[in-house]
């Protein structure tokens, strides 16, 4: 796999990127929650929290797979 300017190679990168993306997406969905909670809207505010939910599967799937590449030639020197 090709090692981008970070030292990580471009599936790495991705990985980091949408994990990172997921997490942070997660923190600002709990206060989506506590504003539709506040509104009465239950069914926007449980919405919210199956957005929140699937961000963190989609995190904690990213977190496997760079385990999974963690320390392989496939990962690049920065993860190696």
């Amino acid at each position: 796999m090709a090692t981008g300017e970070t030292g990580f190679d471009d599936v790495t990168f991705d990985l980091v990127s949408v994990q990172y993306h997921s997490l942070k997406a997660g923190h600002d969905y709990g206060q989506y929650v506590r504003d539709a909670d506040n509104a009465g809207r239950q069914d926007i505010a449980d919405f919210f929290r199956k957005v929140m939910e699937d961000d963190s599967a989609r995190a904690k799937q990213c977190h496997e797979f760079l385990k999974e590449l963690s320390g392989s030639s496939e990962s690049g020197p920065a993860v190696s």
